[in-house]
């Protein structure tokens, strides 16, 4: 059985029709599906909202600079739940008898860390008490949402995705201050690393890592334990080419954010694939490995997209990941 499919999509896509979402991603994905998440319905749809409601023994509201430590679960902790919740109930509707993998989607203890406020109004990642509670709260609020997941489609073998578009940033100091003035202090790669294993080890089925920001950090996500790697295709540059080979010949999966997350002209299924194809050339790798190396997917999430363009893209990745299967050289 394998633990991936062919193509799959990052996570959001547009308007706010629970049901509508679950049944495009099952009709657009027969063979890799995932948990839609729609923040157009507002604050709590929101990644950093909805991991904050999974969060256990940690509660967050909603302030005008966004998400901050609250005492108790508040109105906005309870609709993130209720949301969720709704997302759920449609998912195990359309996935009825359904057998293979399922994706569920997480902000990562770093993207978390940098956008979730402390009282004060300063982000937990300047506290470094404050990350490590957070990281070590996420874990335990994964391990229950991975649970219920498994409860509701008991064929699914789930794929964990751990949302950390801030991460690079967070390595490289370059996340600012409440006041816009400073940066925090690039954290240690050493730490970054640690509390990414310890959150990846609460699912014992693989855990891919989401960023579409530039220079994903390969070897350290490779290092912590992720089985695959989603990317924006676009952003890779040579620097890049060394540790994508490494993390390939390592088995780690690429998540090959190929087609646009946004409206525009689709070009032919297997010309959105030939840099993948052309990537491998260059890398020396064996073209017979692409399919098997390789999961086509949009660029980033689908918030911004249109309804139509959404189901497009969706529908594009499948026959992208079919061209490359067919025709890998």
């Amino acid at each position: 059985m394998k633990p991936f499919g062919p193509a799959t999509g990052v996570g959001s896509l547009p308007g706010g029709d629970a049901r509508e979402a679950a049944k495009t991603v099952t009709g657009s994905f027969e063979d890799f599906p995932f948990l839609a998440e729609l923040p157009a319905r507002g604050p709590g749809a929101d990644m950093i909202g909805r991991t904050i409601g999974m969060l256990v023994e940690l509660y967050a509201h909603v302030e005008p600079s966004g998400w901050r430590i609250s005492d108790r679960p508040g109105r906005d902790t309870k609709r993130a739940r209720s949301w969720l919740g709704e997302d759920l109930d449609a998912l195990e509707e359309f996935t009825q008898g359904y057998e293979g993998p399922l994706k569920v989607q997480a902000v990562g203890p770093w993207t978390l860390a940098a956008a979730l406020e402390l009282r004060g109004g300063e982000a937990a990642l300047g506290d470094a008490g404050a990350c490590r509670d957070l990281a070590g709260s996420l874990a335990e609020g994964l391990r229950a949402h991975l649970a219920e997941v498994a409860r509701r489609v008991p064929g699914a073998r789930i794929v964990l995705q751990l949302d950390e578009p801030s991460l690079t940033a967070v390595l490289r100091g370059h996340v600012r201050t409440a006041s816009g003035y400073r940066t925090h202090r690039a954290v240690d790669r050493q730490v970054v690393e640690s509390a990414l294993r310890d959150v990846m080890a609460v699912h014992d089925g693989p855990v891919v890592v989401h960023s579409c920001a530039p220079d994903v950090p390969f070897a350290l996500l490779r290092r912590a334990g992720a089985a695959g790697v989603s990317f924006d295709f676009s952003l890779l540059t040579e620097r890049d080419e060394e540790t994508i080979g490494e993390a390939v010949e390592a088995g780690t999966k690429l998540f090959a954010g190929v087609v646009p997350s946004t409206d525009t002209a689709l070009s032919d299924p297997g010309g959105s694939v030939m840099g993948v194809r052309t990537l491998w050339r260059r890398l020396g790798l064996n073209p017979g490995t692409l399919a098997e190396s390789v999961v086509v997917t949009p660029s980033c999430g689908l918030a911004g997209a249109s309804p139509a363009y959404a189901r497009a893209a969706l529908a594009h990745c499948v026959r992208a990941a079919r061209s490359l299967a067919d025709n890998p050289e």
